[in-house]
């Protein structure tokens, strides 16, 4: 099993948080203080598996296919 960082906490955010609250608003939902980051951790760990996947490919460029 890969092993995971412990820099989680000191991660960037890599959602835009007033794109996320406005969607969520559409849904007629709130949105908690602590979604952006988990929905940005996520993306982080969908990042990693497409690299990886890239990678078992002999690329070195991650594609939609790779997502």
């Amino acid at each position: 099993m890969a092993k995971k960082k412990s820099s989680r906490k000191n991660r960037e955010v890599l959602v835009v948080a007033s794109k996320v609250k406005g969607y969520i608003k559409t849904k007629k939902m709130n949105t908690s203080a602590d979604s952006i980051a988990a929905l940005s951790n996520k993306i982080y760990c969908m990042i990693d598996e497409a690299a990886t996947r890239s990678k078992a490919n002999g690329r070195k460029t991650v594609k939609a296919q790779d997502v």
